[in-house]
């Protein structure tokens, strides 16, 4: 968002005039007593020493009414920018850069959908979240646009005269839109497969996406079949797979362009990239201290300030049928109930599925708003929007166009739409059609078996994600949910599909629940998710090719393995040690050819003796990782960067790992030599030595001339950015609003997965948003962990009070009990109802 000087002006004098008022007047009252109106009896609000409520009600609806309460008042700009998101409407609160991102989610009409969701959900669902918004709202009620946020005030600088509206059920069903949106799986990768092969000819294109290597990374089901419509863990026999499309003809390039950059300006809520992802793992009670079940989870998403998650617990001070809630965990700010956590009988965790729910569609659509089906032609749906923008005294009108298979994204470029008539691009997304994705939300928040949770992920339909489970029982399992489609024979989904030919059209009806993986006590006694392949190659259905590529879940596997080869019996430290792991899974196969490679001596071959005698691990304090991951971002740049177009060079993610592996046992492989450099052809080894010089010569101009002043952490440091004023591009305002500098340890596709992308830095772009714990034994022994902290308000005690934790590696208490939240308790807060006195 562009400011003037003028603006620049007036933020400086109000931050100097008024700063601490200005600052300090969104800070909540978390103690004391507050009248509210509609609730049917007290509610109390327990904050612990890092401000995580606690909330206790006799009724559901009081319990989430109270939840609308406290996430206002922690986050309720967030809260608002989402929903601006969701509905199309960020154009109101920052003017004309809102624009593209609304024209792309009013074509995809993320918020109609939601309204059309809501009919369909249960009654109890449709209670809690009208109580959720109706909390909301008394906070609204009382509390001045000024004192909601600090962003409030930054923006009215810039000329909005706003008062928020009423909160509603709608704009929390919205907020699901979003979180598929980041989760989607492929639709990137469809793009990039068509203009890699525009660049390199379709069969190279084919080399950069590898197989899944199967026998290498295990996947996380192993075995099993599908015998009468039901997946069976013990089942064999061959499966069918879709054959792959030829490619794609010429003349497809520039709309598949337009499109790619647009959805990539979109604002990141949750998360994106092809190393976002998740850990999760849970191990049976025979390989604990307690005798019970441990179960992990790390989301790998989005960094920002605040972070993704909201922890909370939510208690009914009596279950039963009238308020059956005992829960506790992570929550979106926005939606009611808890996503991912436990409560007093089973725990879950989250990693993306990454299933291909997504099929980009060209289309040949004609001026008067026909698009042709087969050897004829069909009217499209049309529809016109009206978009409101901060500083224009009209709105911008949208005109939508529908085809069979889903709306035109290509219609949103400018560029596109001038050329009229012609070639388009349509998006069949799951997410696009109502599904029942919060009631999920509410079933697995009151699950008490492995039973009831299977019938609670039936509904969590998108995005679809591996979930894994625990019970005070001793169960542990594993299942696949998720609404994914059934592909005709010659349709993948690996590249965009002829949108006009009804062959390319889904089947009637996604894959049945019944058949989708699922797993429950294994034998080798636990289970470990991490965006790797969910089952074999032989699965009678098409999941997706695009998987990652299990460098993560494999070491997760092989650390697991080992502990219990050895007798040893697991603990909670012990999970939380696996979540800091730092271990470079490609890195035991690359060195030796580093080291391989005769370099000068003296200081050029200095970064090159790191290597000798590293273990691998990438600690922030590493100067063999520093050098290390160097010299894989310089060895990519000189392999790739001269053939490939800026929009698919490499990120440095698994894949090309895998692509990598390949390349380097083909030493004269053309992929090696610099078409840019006449009459010279590079082999790998002139390619690996100049990597090396390059790297050296990268941290000797960044950090130091001695290699043993080299870290990792001060190459790979962490800044978390306010959406949307963290990229204002006037100092004040990102100073008030982010925070940074965090130098830390991991990378990409590692189990600490701390995210960067070759091509663009070493900075870290995606993280673990959050790490959990929880003991089935003694829930109170729980721990966990957020990016951020819980309040939204910069500057607040609680804003970023768990980051530098975060970075170090440690966790809070998790307290659950009743008695355990009473000893932790600093602030109490009692909402009552008004008038009740």
């Amino acid at each position: 968002m562009a400011y003037g000087a003028a603006v620049l002006a007036l933020v400086l004098v109000a931050v100097l005039v008024t700063g601490v008022v200005l600052v300090r007047r969104p800070f909540p009252q978390t103690s004391g007593e507050i009248e509210v109106p509609g609730l049917s009896a007290g509610v109390e609000v327990l904050r612990d020493a890092n401000g995580i409520a606690r909330v206790y009600a006799d009724t559901a609806e009081d319990l989430f009414y109270a939840q609308g309460f406290v996430h206002a008042q922690d986050r309720f700009f967030e809260m608002d920018f989402r929903r601006h998101v969701t509905a199309g409407r960020v154009s109101e609160l920052v003017g004309e850069e809102g624009l593209e991102t609304d024209r792309y989610i009013r074509t995809m009409g993320w918020r109609r959908v939601a309204e059309q969701e809501l009919a369909l959900l249960s009654a109890d669902t449709r209670s809690y979240l009208e109580a959720y918004a109706a909390g909301v709202n008394a906070y609204l009620e009382d509390t001045g646009t000024g004192a909601l946020g600090l962003e409030y005030v930054a923006l009215s600088l810039n000329g909005l005269d706003y008062t928020p509206e009423p909160w509603t059920p709608v704009d929390s069903v919205a907020w699901l839109k979003a979180m598929a949106w980041d989760l989607r799986g492929n639709m990137t990768d469809e793009i990039a497969r068509v203009l890699t092969a525009r660049d390199v000819g379709a069969a190279r294109a084919a080399e950069l996406w590898p197989d899944y290597p199967e026998d290498r990374h295990r996947p996380i089901v192993e075995g099993g079949g599908v015998v009468d419509g039901v997946f069976e863990a013990e089942a064999t026999g061959p499966g069918t797979r879709k054959p792959a499309r030829p490619p794609l003809g010429p003349g497809v390039e520039r709309v598949l362009e337009e499109v790619l950059a647009g959805v990539e300006r979109l604002p990141v809520l949750v998360g994106r990239g092809n190393g976002v992802g998740s850990n999760s793992w849970v191990v049976a009670g025979e390989h604990t201290s307690s005798g019970l079940p441990l179960l992990a989870n790390d989301p790998h998403l989005g960094i920002s300030v605040p972070g993704i998650w909201h922890q909370m617990g939510l208690h009914c001070r009596t279950v039963g049928p009238e308020c059956p809630f005992d829960v506790g965990g992570f929550t979106f700010s926005g939606l009611p109930g808890v996503v991912i956590g436990h409560n007093d009988q089973i725990a879950w965790g989250f990693t993306n599925l990454g299933p291909d729910v997504v099929d980009l569609s060209l289309e040949q659509v004609r001026d008067d708003d026909t698009a042709r089906v087969g050897d004829g032609w069909e009217p499209m749906e049309v529809r016109r929007e009206e978009i409101r923008v901060l500083g224009r005294d009209e709105p911008e009108e949208l005109v939508v166009r529908t085809t069979r298979n889903g709306p035109l994204l290509s219609d949103v470029s400018e560029q596109l739409r001038e050329v009229g008539g012609g070639d388009g691009l349509s998006i069949k997304w799951t997410a696009l059609r109502p599904g029942r994705t919060a009631d999920a939300i509410f079933a697995l928040n009151q699950a008490r078996t492995w039973d009831q949770f299977r019938d609670a992920a039936a509904l969590f339909e998108v995005p679809a994600q591996n979930l894994v489970y625990a019970d005070r029982d001793g169960t542990i399992g594993y299942q696949a949910p998720g609404r994914i489609p059934q592909r005709r024979p010659g349709n993948d989904g690996r590249t965009p599909t002829e949108g006009w030919r009804t062959e390319n059209d889904w089947l009637p009806r996604p894959v049945p629940y019944d058949a989708l993986p699922n797993l429950t006590d294994p034998d080798d006694g636990f289970i470990a998710t991490a965006n790797q392949a969910v089952i074999g190659s032989d699965y009678p259905y098409f999941l997706t090719d695009d998987w990652s590529y299990g460098y993560r879940s494999q070491r997760i596997v092989e650390v697991l393995s080992e502990a219990i080869e050895e007798g040893r019996k697991l603990d909670v430290d012990d999970m939380s040690r696996l979540h800091l792991d730092s271990r470079n899974g490609f890195a035991p196969y690359f060195v030796p050819y580093l080291l391989d490679v005769l370099m000068p001596a003296g200081h050029q071959a200095a970064g090159q003796e790191l290597l000798a005698d590293w273990d691998f691990t990438q600690e922030a304090d590493s100067a063999a990782a520093a050098y290390y991951n160097a010299v894989w971002a310089h060895t990519l740049r000189l392999t790739f960067h001269d053939e490939l177009s800026d929009d698919v060079r490499p990120d440095g993610g698994d894949r090309w790992f895998e692509v990598m592996r390949s390349l380097l046992e083909q030493p004269d492989s053309v992929w090696w030599d610099d078409v840019t450099t006449d009459g010279v052809i590079e082999d790998r080894d002139d390619i690996l030595r100049q990597a090396m010089q390059d790297a050296r010569d990268d941290l000797v101009r960044h950090q130091a001339r001695d290699p043993e002043n080299w870290t990792w952490g001060h190459h790979h440091r962490m800044d978390l950015v306010h959406t949307p004023l963290g990229e204002s591009g006037i100092g004040i305002v990102e100073w008030l609003f982010n925070r940074g500098g965090y130098e830390v340890g991991g990378g990409d596709s590692i189990v600490n997965a701390t995210g960067w992308t070759a091509s663009e830095g070493y900075q870290v772009d995606w993280a673990p948003s959050m790490r959990m714990v929880v003991d089935l034994a003694d829930l109170d022994a729980s721990r966990w962990i957020n990016l951020t902290g819980v309040s939204g308000h910069p500057f607040h005690p609680h804003h970023v009070d768990q980051t530098d934790l975060w970075v170090r590696g440690e966790t809070l208490p998790w307290h659950f009990t009743r008695s355990a939240v009473e000893d932790a308790t600093e602030d109490r807060l009692v909402l009552t109802p008004r008038g009740s006195g």
